[in-house]
């Protein structure tokens, strides 16, 4: 999956725009405290969470890596959240049948709270802006599955079933119970492999083939 050899080592990193990068530090700069205090540090343990933090930082250091990690472990989520939210919204119930974004919805999370979860709206024109600009490192497929397999254990250890961070627990709010829990923490590190960070490493591979190999060091 790496494909090491098709990376360049001398390169010059283009250009991100400084306002994406100021408007997006402001957006996470007040995001973090509000949702430290609303639903704890614990929930940033999501992996859209991490991404919007990880691409915060790449965005300064126009890493490749971090950013093609982000978006090979995140777009498909993304995808998802996205149409699931835009159903909800405009037609009046969920698309997937798992109420996703349902808390997008409720009464009971304040408004501004809720507002902030938009970033699931621009996040991945943030990551696909980057990538077209930086290009997509191959080594992105195997850093981010090391990630997500050492988070998603750790977030069955610590959310419980009432919190179920990354879907450890279940797909929707009742806990499933056809597998033992060990095994269904496997199940869906094994699943987010083979169906988000496989397939998506092989499209933005071929997509961005260009961008990957043909950004030479200017002299």
């Amino acid at each position: 999956m790496s494909d090491e050899a098709s990376y360049p080592q001398n390169h010059s990193p283009a250009c991100l725009s400084l306002w994406l990068k100021l408007a997006y530090s402001a957006f996470v700069l007040v995001l973090i405290p509000v949702y430290w205090v609303e639903y704890g540090p614990v929930n940033f343990l999501w992996l859209c969470d991490i991404a919007l933090l990880v691409t915060y930082v790449a965005l300064w250091l126009k890493n490749r890596l971090l950013i093609s990690m982000m978006a090979v472990g995140l777009l498909l989520p993304e995808l998802v959240w996205n149409a699931d939210f835009f159903s909800h919204l405009f037609a009046g119930h969920d698309m997937f049948g798992f109420d996703a974004t349902a808390y997008m919805f409720s009464p009971d999370i304040p408004l501004y709270v809720r507002s902030l979860s938009l970033f699931h709206v621009f996040l991945p024109i943030v990551l696909v802006h980057a990538l077209l600009r930086l290009g997509y490192d191959p080594r992105a497929g195997l850093a981010q599955t090391l990630l997500a397999w050492i988070v998603m254990p750790v977030s069955y250890l610590v959310s419980g079933p009432d919190r179920n961070i990354n879907w450890v627990y279940g797909l929707t709010e009742i806990p499933q119970t056809w597998l033992p829990g060990g095994f269904y923490v496997l199940a869906v590190m094994l699943v987010y492999f083979l169906l988000v960070i496989w397939p998506t490493h092989l499209v933005l591979k071929y997509l961005l083939k260009y961008r990957s190999t043909g950004l030479q060091a200017r002299p």
